[in-house]
């Protein structure tokens, strides 16, 4: 805490990482306590919904009571994350922690892109069909979908995406499930397991 002492002259000479760095330094807490979350920018992160300042305990309470962390269940089938419920990380954006509903549509595909911060790129790919020749042809869109820190995608995972609000200039989905990739592979190959298996069955 000595660094906190000395003249803003002083702070200002560091490099930008290490003021965030120390910023969140300056804002962390023991390990144990559910009420201060994960300082990654400069201001003071913190849900809305969650009174920090509060003297209960708020065990066996719900869900943002009681300096709680404050969660909720999107619906539509879609389970919520032990990291949403357990973490400590602090989203507006995310449909399980944040302030933004799913609504509208919910598509499917897969990782593109997952260069920028909290935004990847899913690909769709489709067959369009030319009537003229009586022919399909293949196309593909990309949409950036806004993901939860809840969720960890690498470029090739399977995800499903639900329509929300605008979010960003281009940004009007949110990840709601991500499926890895090994996991999709194994399950081609015990579906190719099984449908030998049952050939070389038919030919006895």
């Amino acid at each position: 805490m000595a660094l906190f002492n000395k003249s803003h002259l002083f702070r200002r000479a560091l490099p930008p990482a290490i003021r965030v760095l120390l910023c969140s330094l300056h804002y962390r807490v023991a390990p144990h306590s559910s009420t201060m979350a994960e300082q990654t920018e400069k201001a003071f992160l913190k849900q809305p919904k969650v009174f920090l300042s509060s003297k209960k305990t708020g065990k066996g309470k719900r869900p943002g009571k009681g300096g709680n962390r404050f969660w909720k269940s999107i619906g539509l089938g879609f389970k919520t994350p032990r990291e949403a419920t357990e973490g400590t990380y602090i989203d507006k954006k995310c449909p399980f922690t944040g302030t933004v509903s799913i609504r509208g549509r919910i598509l499917a595909g897969t990782c593109h892109s997952a260069k920028m911060m909290r935004t990847i790129i899913v690909r769709r790919n489709y067959l369009h069909y030319i009537k003229k020749y009586q022919r399909y042809e293949k196309r593909h869109s990309n949409i950036p979908a806004h993901i939860s820190p809840c969720f960890r995608v690498k470029e090739g995972d399977h995800v499903i995406i639900g329509q929300c609000r605008p979010l960003s200039k281009t940004v009007r989905f949110n990840v709601l499930k991500v499926v890895r990739l090994g996991l999709l592979e194994v399950g081609r190959r015990l579906l190719q397991q099984c449908e030998t298996f049952a050939f070389e069955m038919a030919k006895l």
